[in-house]
This record gives C-alpha cells, structure tokens and sequence, in this order.
C-alpha cells in the first residue's frame, strides 16, 4: 500500500477525541504540580505524545506518520535548542570574564533601588526593540539584572517579571523580530502595518507595567541603611575577586553591535562567548582548561558571601539541559497533536460557534494563548490560527491586522508565562530561578510581568467596545481578490523558524 493510500483512510478526530490527550496531559500536569508540588513536566508532556500516539492510531495513521510530526517540529525546533546552548556558554564565560560582575557592580552603584524595577524593564525594552530577540536579552542583560536585584534585596519574582515584561515587548514590535514577522506573513498583511496596529494596546500595558513597577519598587525598599550595607557588601567582594572596568563590557557590546547588522543570531552569541573567553584570560588570567569546563558546567566561586555565590556559580551547557530536554518534548507533544488533526479539529469546532466581530477576536487571542499552553510552542501558536482564521476576518469584512494583533499577542507574550512552553523554560533557566530546585514561589514572575498578560487583556476589551478594530480598506480588498489563492496558501508557511 503507497504512503498516499494510508493517509487517504485517515480519518479526522471528532471534537471529544480530539481533547483527549490535551484535557488528559493537562489532568497529569496538574496532578505533578499541585497536588505532588513537583515541576518536572517532562513525563506528563511525554504521557501527553504517547496518548496522543493512540489516538493518531486509531484516526488510522501509522506511527511513523505521527514520528514524522513529531520529528519535524523537533528538527525545525534545533535552532533554538542552539541559541540556548550558545546561551548557557554565554552565562559562564561571561560571569569569569567580569562582564556579567562588571555590569552587576555599575548597576548597584548607579541604579536607586526604588526605581530598578521601572529601570530594568525600559533597559530590557530598549535593548530587545534593537536587537529583536527576547531570548538574547533575557541572557545576557537579563542575568545581570537579576543579580542587581539580588544586590538591592528585592524578590528574585519581581525582577524576572519586570525583565520578562520588557524584554518581550522587542519581540512583539520589533521589525528585526522572528515572530513579529511570522504574525503578519501568515495573515497577510505587512510587517509594518502589524507593528503600527499593535500600538494601541503595547502603549497602555506598557504604561501600566512602569508605574506598577515604580510603586513596588518604593514598596519593596523598606530600609534605607540595611540596603545599603548590602549593597556595599557585595560591590567589595566584587571588587576583591573580579576585575572590575568598563572595557569589559565589550563582550556584550559587540553581541549588541552583531545583532543590530542583523548579523545570524548563533554566530552572534557564538562570537559573545569568544569574545569573553578573551577578555577572561587577559583580564582576569582565566586559564583555557578552566574557560572550556566554565563553559561546559558553568562558572564556580566560593567568596564567602552567600548572596555573591548564589548569584555567579551559575551558567554552562549542562545547566541549559533540562530546558533543553522539556522544550523537546514539548515540542514533540505539539507537533503530534497537529499532526494528527487534534488542534485543526479543536480549532474548526470553535470556528463554528463566532458569529461576531468581537467573538472572532476573542477567539483569536484565546487560541493562541491555548496553543501555547498546550503545545509548548510560539510559532505554532502564531502560524496555526493566524492561517485558519483569516478567511473568516475576510468574510467579517475586517481587516486581518486584527488578527495578526491577536495572535501576536496570544502567541508572542503569552508563551514566556508558561513554564513548559518554550519561552517560559528558557527564562526559568536564563534567569536562574530554581524552578527545579523547589523554589516555586519563583513562578509569581508570570502575573508579575504585566506587560505580557496585560496587552492581550487590552486587546479583548478593544474589541468588545469596538476600539482600534480596523475594517477591510478597499486596498485590502482589491489586494485579497487578486492574490487570494496566494494568501490561502500561507498554510504552507512553517511556523518555527529561528528563535533569536
């Protein structure tokens, strides 16, 4: 029997059967989670693919049609299982090189603690819109202001949530962006029109966040003194174990400069961790044994002082594992899910109970954002209602920038406030929150980054008041009869391009 012949007895799941594996693996993590208070997700998301398996099974695939699924997200899915692998040597190389001490030292000398909140997440979104890359900013930037938050006493949760909030703000306007692109190219529309459409809702949440962030940050800071002696604390020891000075900044500086050429993202950080290697054997007389195994297990220091160690013996590939074996198998679990029609039929089921523009929208947000909890993947929370949902904007007469907004917003800011989705577990391990240690009281970071939840909230309500929901301009109109088969061909578009 030919392949064509297979797939052509292949039936399509019906609405129960294709919640199966989701509602099952979603019952299993909550089991491990909340009643066992283990964050080991691996297992449930890999009980969710085996399920997921029998059902394609019985819908009448073979298992290596559903492999075939699985095996392709996953290899789509390997440049950014390298960003985190670059990432991870970045970590390491950086803290022995001084860069990551240095930045630390002049944050807690120039930054007041009762605006660092505010400050890191304009630093994370000024850096982010440049570079287009969440991720890069969370690694590096990001690190370094997790341990200026630690210098200043504040929760280790509100620094991730004020870096997360500003950090995918870049990712969700800039043009440099991977997904900002992915949003628009799978609706139709153009890259710019989608950044200048979203404004409307980054502004405000944007907004909000900051002066949240500003009120905590006079919240948080209670004693002027005690924060102070600890703060001179570890800018001595700093001063005792590291060479402190500004040309070590380089390193970080040339990752800015390479991303700003628009320069390859794992080039990029590769030439960061080259970049350090030098810098920590001519500055701090690192030798190469210890930089390659800095690399590999990350950096390693014992100076005394509690706070100074648990900040810097951090970094390494090996530290990146676990994230890195969670966003595969989440992957896998996502791609098996779309292979066998699980999600389409999930989706088309929806699809027939919007009779209205505001529904519609709502929708739109709430299935990216379900896409991303359940399949652990941006892109595919991006790509797959973005293609599915634009004949029905162009039924309505609306223009698809809605769209593209929606999805961008459901897909992009949502996806680092899953644990197991991609983002989430690459800030957890970026940020060093000890998520797999025990210490969950660190997941407060998720409604802690307003920003992120905050503009797919404003977006919803827009569209229940009928704000900033554009119609189709006969421009689009004239455009979608023309190219209408082109358009409906963005099916073929693949949502997980590089993740930078």
């Amino acid at each position: 029997m030919t392949e064509s012949s297979e797939l052509h007895d292949i039936k399509k799941p019906g609405l129960g059967l294709a919640l199966t594996p989701v509602v099952l693996t979603l019952l299993v993590l909550g089991i491990q989670l909340f009643y066992f208070g283990d964050f080991t997700p691996h297992i449930p998301l890999a009980i969710g693919l085996a399920i997921t398996g029998l059902v394609g099974i019985k819908l009448g695939y073979k298992w290596k049609n559903i492999e075939e699924g699985v095996f392709h997200v996953i290899h789509v899915s390997l440049p950014s299982v390298s960003v985190l692998i670059c990432v991870g040597m970045i970590i390491g190389v950086w803290i022995a090189s001084g860069t990551v001490p240095t930045l630390i030292y002049y944050g807690l000398i120039i930054l007041s603690p009762t605006i660092f909140l505010a400050a890191a997440m304009i630093l994370c979104s000024v850096v982010s819109v440049s570079l287009g890359t969440s991720w890069g900013t969370v690694g590096t930037v990001g690190l370094a202001l997790m341990g200026i938050g630690a210098g200043f006493d504040i929760p280790m949760y509100w620094t991730a949530g004020a870096v997360v909030s500003g950090a995918f703000f870049g990712d969700k306007i800039s043009p440099l962006s991977d997904t900002t692109n992915l949003a628009p190219a799978v609706t139709g529309t153009d890259v710019f029109s989608h950044i200048k459409n979203m404004m409307p809702t980054t502004i405000p949440a944007m907004l909000i966040a900051l002066v949240i962030y500003f009120v905590a940050g006079f919240t948080l800071i209670e004693d002027g003194d005690s924060s102070f002696e600890r703060i001179n604390a570890i800018t001595s020891t700093l001063n005792d174990n590291f060479v402190i000075s500004a040309w070590l900044l380089l390193p970080a500086l040339l990752v800015i400069a390479l991303a700003v050429k628009r320069m390859p993202p794992i080039p990029s950080l590769f030439a960061g961790v080259l970049a350090g290697a030098v810098a920590a054997m001519i500055a701090q007389g690192v030798g190469v044994h210890d930089l390659l195994t800095y690399a590999n297990s990350g950096y390693s220091i014992e100076t005394g002082v509690a706070a100074i160690d648990s900040l810097l013996n951090r970094g390494g590939v090996q530290s990146m594992m676990w994230t890195i074996s969670l966003v595969l198998i989440a992957l896998g679990f996502g791609g098996a899910l779309e292979k066998t029609g699980c999600l389409e039929s999930i989706i088309k089921s929806i699809m027939t109970k919007v009779h209205s523009f505001r529904s519609l929208q709502t929708v739109a947000v709430c299935t990216s954002m379900s896409t991303n909890l359940v399949a652990g993947d941006p892109y595919l929370s991006i790509a797959l209602p973005g293609r599915m949902y634009a004949p029905i904007y162009r039924g309505m007469g609306y223009s698809t920038l809605n769209l593209s907004r929606a999805i961008e917003e459901g897909g992009t800011l949502i996806s680092p406030l899953i644990p197991w989705n991609a983002g989430g577990a690459f800030v957890i391990a970026a940020l060093g929150l000890g998520i797999t240690t025990g210490q969950v009281e660190n997941l407060l970071y998720i409604p802690l980054a307003f920003a992120c939840w905050l503009s797919p909230v404003i977006g919803i309500i827009y569209a229940q008041l009928g704000l900033f929901s554009p119609k189709a301009t006969d421009e689009e109109r004239q455009l979608w009869k023309e190219q209408g088969e082109a358009i409906a061909d963005n099916s073929t578009i693949d949502p997980a391009t590089a993740k930078s």
